[in-house]
């Protein structure tokens, strides 16, 4: 269930720097901590629905959210990944469209909200932020592009291995250095990596035979990156 929970200063905010305010001038800074809030979620959440219309621009300052799309059977497909510093629903926001996806927390998360007027008010007053969030729709444009052909080129195998790959990129490892920081459901996983369930299970279980990860429960280690990556045919 969200909490409202009390929010962090703006200028002092640890994860600014990757997001789309990292170079909003220091009087907008104080505007927008005065009118932004800020929400916790636990685990299995909703922040937004899809088809539903935005009300404002939602920011990840702590934890992990996935972005999906529900298919008529009812099958998800994670077409995105949010961490720390990552705005959502910020296309639905500009565009004037309901949101074309839906975003669900996987651990407690802090959310920050800017009411629409507030972020459309910012975007009109900062040549910065709007230059910010061009290169940022840009890099979505691009990675949606990678993915589509990934999707129409590759192997489960291959986008099984690029999935850990990305995690690893994405979410780090704990300090063990081989343990992927975040705990995805095999469901979650299979949704990300495009296939069933069963052959994400099956294709993970060839991994560990090949002794390129080990599985601890919902854990999973990556003990050989390099052999990954080329099974996924990623560059270094």
């Amino acid at each position: 269930m969200m909490v409202k929970t009390e929010k962090p200063n703006c200028k002092e905010c640890p994860v600014r720097y990757r997001s789309i305010m990292r170079d909003l001038e220091s009087h907008l800074l104080d505007e927008l901590h005065e009118s932004k809030h800020c929400n916790k979620y636990e685990k299995g959440d909703i922040i937004f629905h899809e088809n539903n219309y935005p009300m404002g621009l939602f920011a990840v300052y702590s934890g992990k959210v996935k972005i999906y799309k529900t298919n008529e059977y009812g099958k998800e497909q994670i077409i995105r990944l949010a961490r720390p510093g990552d705005p959502l629903g910020y296309r639905s926001l500009i565009s004037g469209d309901t949101y074309q996806a839906t975003a669900t927390v996987l651990e407690t998360s802090r959310i920050c909200f800017i009411p629409k007027t507030m972020f459309t008010n910012l975007m009109q007053t900062s040549t910065k932020l709007f230059a910010r969030i061009i290169e940022v729709l840009s890099d979505d444009l691009k990675l949606a592009e990678g993915k589509i052909s990934a999707l129409a080129t590759k192997t489960v195998r291959e986008r099984t291995a690029e999935a850990l790959i990305i995690l690893k990129n994405y979410y780090g490892l704990e300090p063990d250095g081989i343990t992927l920081s975040i705990q995805m459901s095999r469901e979650d996983l299979a949704n990300m990596v495009g296939t069933a369930t069963e052959s994400l299970i099956r294709m993970l279980s060839e991994f560990k035979a090949d002794k390129l990860i080990v599985l601890k429960e919902k854990k999973i280690q990556l003990i050989n990156i390099p052999k990954l990556q080329m099974v996924a045919n990623m560059q270094d």
